[in-house]
């Protein structure tokens, strides 16, 4: 049976508490990413994700600086997998949630995220992930906010 560590992204970029919305918008753009998980250190527990929309809303449309914590800006009820899952309880997560990636942890600490792009390579998911992309795109909410 595929896990969800067989398929997740491992190495991927974060921020800590002590980071910056620009700091987070920086690794954003360098990574060329849409959003980077929030941990409180080096030992890595989870603690947010910020989103590109998260940057915009709560950050620029908000007119705060761009030296104020990610902390302040970033979605702190994030829908997490357990890395032991099988892969296809982070497709179900995904589609309850409406959410284009997930975040995967070990219980508290941060070990990777599995996107859309994740699943859609992962040959044996190719029509679940075409009913996910469908149904997202028809009822698309913000992500990570449930």
């Amino acid at each position: 049976m595929t896990r969800v560590k067989d398929i997740m992204t491992k190495d991927l970029l974060y921020c800590t508490v002590l980071d910056n919305v620009f700091e987070a918008a920086v690794k954003m753009k360098d990574g060329n990413v849409g959003a980077v998980p929030v941990v409180t250190d080096d030992r890595l527990e989870l603690v947010g994700i910020v989103t590109d929309r998260d940057l915009v809303l709560r950050g620029i449309a908000a007119k705060k600086p761009n030296s104020q914590k990610v902390t302040n800006v970033m979605t702190t009820n994030v829908v997490t997998v357990h890395e032991d899952e099988p892969f296809e309880k982070a497709i179900d997560l995904m589609g309850e949630h409406q959410i284009r990636r997930i975040v995967v942890t070990n219980g508290h600490t941060l070990t990777g995220i599995i996107t859309l792009k994740d699943i859609s390579i992962y040959e044996q998911s190719n029509r679940r992930v075409r009913d996910l992309l469908t149904f997202i795109s028809e009822n698309e909410t913000e992500d990570f906010l449930h």
